[in-house]
This record gives structure tokens, C-alpha cells and sequence, in this order.
């Protein structure tokens, strides 16, 4: 029987780096869906209730971050599972850094292949 693939949200402030580089380095895994947005009312990509009732988990770059979803989100995460990257606002997108990094810090949640 297989598994449904796992839905992962990945956020920062902007959706202009760090979030659309790790939806484009998981994005080629079968055993996964992954998105990006900001939480910031500019953002590329502003974060939607949609998303985050899609998402199985969400994955953000920064504690303030978390912090930010709490706030503007509270009644639309029902419990879901948080992560924080720790990764921060240093990198461009696709950074060969920003990469390593995103492999290195996703591992535990996110088996490799």
C-alpha cells in the first residue's frame, strides 16, 4: 500500500529566497508535495489559510517566524507540527550554502532517498 506523499510548507518573510529554494530543492521527491510563502503582507507569495490546511507540516526559517504564524494564523494550525529552521536571512536563492544547509537541517524530518 503506499503512503500519500507528505505536504510541506516552507515560510520566511518575503517568499523571494530562502522558502523558494527549499520548495525547489524537495520538489523533484515522489514521497513529497512541498510549497513556499511569506508572511509578510508584500511577499511574493503571501501565505494563505489554503496552504496552511493543505500543509502536513510546516517548516519555517526563523523563530520570529513561528512567532509571526502564531500571531496572524493562531486559529488556522489546528495542531499542526511547527519547525524552525534557524537558517537566516544571509542567502540568495539557490546559494550552494543555503542548499547544504537546507539538506543538513530538513534530514530528521526529511529522510534522504
Amino acid at each position: 500500500m503506499s503512503r500519500s506523499p507528505k505536504r510541506i510548507l516552507f515560510l520566511c518573510s518575503q517568499n523571494k529566497l530562502r522558502s523558494p529554494t527549499a520548495e525547489t530543492v524537495f520538489a523533484d521527491r515522489a514521497d513529497l508535495e512541498v510549497d513556499s510563502a511569506g508572511l509578510n503582507n508584500d511577499a511574493i507569495v503571501p501565505l494563505s489559510v489554503e496552504q496552511l490546511e493543505w500543509a502536513d507540516l510546516v517548516v519555517v526559517m526563523e523563530k520570529c517566524h513561528r512567532e509571526r504564524l502564531n500571531r496572524k494564523f493562531r486559529a488556522h494550525l489546528g495542531g499542526k507540527r511547527i519547525i524552525v529552521l534557524n537558517i537566516p536571512d544571509d542567502y540568495q536563492y539557490m546559494d550552494p550554502e543555503l542548499v547544504k544547509l537546507l539538506g543538513n537541517r530538513c534530514s530528521s524530518f526529511i529522510p534522504s532517498r
